[in-house]
């Protein structure tokens, strides 16, 4: 891969088609905007979308926002979505449904064609997946170790239908921690939260899911209205206060370390070599986003 893998926190959906949308989506403070081919654009609406791609990605981006594109799962689509969505402003195409390694290599295949077609940099349009179907759970760990994977998310409603629940924090507990579990092991970003998603208004909700999301390590979430990126920001963010005691962290460990310790009281707490890395992490990150 050519590129570093992104530390982004929010991801907002916005559909290529809708010029309400486009007109403030970079205003809003998204790490990442997706531009949705997908579920918000009609059947007979998916050519059009495609040719409103090339206007849209540097319209988007304009504030500094990296730009996703949430292509469709049957292949006669998705093979039309990838040649229009590759491109020098498309960090990233998001894949919904995936069912294993192999349907992401065969994307990732397509891919390479059109990044050498452009002239681009193999490995400069990176994956985020989505879990979607029981079928695929088996392989998460292989579909996370793919090399353009920067992040996976487990879950959701198209989850809940195949399994005949109600799509809530407790149905989808299980497989979003398996999702968690393998996106860590790969090294790429978890993706999702642990709220009651049905009501976009219920902010207290939605920031209590999130809250619960960060305990459990998730680092990043996707959203459909613009009240949630802030939130999303906060909670999967970091405050003035957390980074400030992180770097006292990192000061009183080295400190301790030159001396000969491995651990070192800090605060009244015992510190040691993960939570100094738990720390380092959230520096790393941080400095990502106030880029």
């Amino acid at each position: 891969m050519t590129r570093p893998q992104p530390f982004w926190r929010s991801l907002l959906f916005v559909p290529v088609l809708s010029e309400r949308f486009l007109a403030k989506v970079h205003e809003r403070g998204a790490d990442a905007i997706i531009l949705d081919l997908e579920d918000s654009i009609l059947p007979t609406r998916k050519a059009d979308a495609r040719a409103a791609l090339p206007a849209a990605v540097p319209r988007v981006a304009q504030k500094g926002a990296d730009v996703v594109v949430r292509i469709n799962r049957p292949l006669d689509l998705a093979v039309a979505d990838i040649a229009a969505s590759v491109m020098p402003g498309v960090a990233a195409l998001m894949l919904p449904k995936v069912m294993g390694p192999e349907h992401v290599r065969l994307l990732a295949e397509l891919v390479t064609d059109r990044e050498a077609a452009l002239g681009m940099p193999i490995g400069h349009t990176r994956f985020l997946a989505l879990i979607e179907s029981p079928a695929a759970l088996p392989r998460l760990y292989a579909i996370a170790a793919e090399p353009r994977m920067a992040g996976m998310s487990v879950g959701g409603e198209d989850m809940a239908t195949e399994l005949g629940a109600i799509p809530s924090a407790d149905s989808m507990y299980v497989f979003a921690m398996q999702g968690l579990a393998a996106a860590r092991a790969a090294g790429i970003l978890p993706m999702g939260s642990m709220g009651q998603l049905a009501n976009i208004n219920d902010l207290e909700s939605y920031r209590a899911g999130l809250k619960r999301g960060r305990a459990l390590g998730f680092t990043t979430a996707s959203c459909i209205h613009p009240a949630h990126v802030p939130i999303i920001n906060e909670e999967y963010g970091a405050s003035d206060v957390e980074l400030d005691r992180a770097r006292r962290l990192i000061a009183a460990f080295d400190a301790a370390a030159a001396d000969g310790a491995g651990a070192v009281a800090f605060e009244g707490s015992m510190i040691d070599l993960p939570v100094v890395i738990r720390a380092r992490r959230l520096l790393e990150r941080a400095a990502s986003w106030a880029r």
